[in-house]
């Protein structure tokens, strides 16, 4: 069940990868248009302070190392041992880019090149909005200071756990189904997490295969001694 639906998601974003040579970068390429539909107040806001870097007690029955997304309350944990992770806020794919399924890490990226779909650019062009064929890494690209390609059967899925430069999107479903952080929780967390490393994503209403976890909130002996 859980491969029907990751497999259902993914076909939902072929269209994305069709329209260029580089489908790698493309999956979050949508919400940058999205962005530029939201209110200012919105863009301007800072990050509620629940989605702020947390060590919390946790428990699971997934291995140290394991990432755990709740896609339903915008925290990605990263399983540091037994009754311990590390909480990140993110943002999540909004409506009808929902998705669930165990992936794992297939590769990495420091600062990734955006290549916005041909049709991406033709449609942006029509509101007035130039966008350029290829982006290369940097403060201002959409895809954040770093990327880690979510892999399914040793083929890429098209999603991706990537920084962003719009962090007041943190906590929004307003991405193509791909999971944001803010650049500093996603250089923390690809320092910690290497290729290969088991994703799995909760999505609304799902929890695939036999996951389980409960956030027991803020260890706060971690959080003010560290380890």
């Amino acid at each position: 069940m859980k491969s029907r639906k990751l497999l259902l998601a993914v076909a939902g974003m072929m269209f994305a990868a069709i329209a260029t040579t580089a489908p790698v970068e493309t999956a979050s390429a949508q919400s940058q248009s999205t962005a530029s539909d939201v209110a200012p107040k919105v863009r301007n806001k800072e990050v509620p302070a629940k989605f702020q870097r947390r060590s919390v007690r946790f428990a699971t029955n997934e291995a140290p190392g394991t990432i755990i997304v709740d896609t339903n309350n915008k925290f990605l944990y990263l399983v540091d041992g037994q009754n311990r992770a590390t909480r990140y806020g993110i943002g999540v794919g909004r409506e009808g880019f929902g998705w669930s399924g165990e992936v794992s890490i297939g590769r990495k990226a420091e600062w990734p090149t955006w290549t916005p779909p041909a049709e991406m650019r033709a449609r942006e062009a029509r509101r007035g909005i130039k966008l350029p064929a290829v982006q290369p890494g940097g403060p201002d690209n959409p895809l954040g200071a770093r990327a880690m390609y979510l892999y399914k059967g040793g083929r890429d899925t098209i999603f991706r756990i990537h920084g962003t430069n719009q962090p007041w999107s943190i906590g929004l479903n307003l991405s193509s189904g791909c999971i944001r952080m803010m650049n500093k929780d996603v250089e923390h967390l690809y320092a910690r997490a290497p290729v290969g490393t088991k994703v799995v994503v909760v999505g609304p209403g799902s929890k695939p295969g036999e996951v389980a976890f409960k956030d027991r909130g803020i260890d706060i002996f971690r959080t003010i001694f560290g380890g």
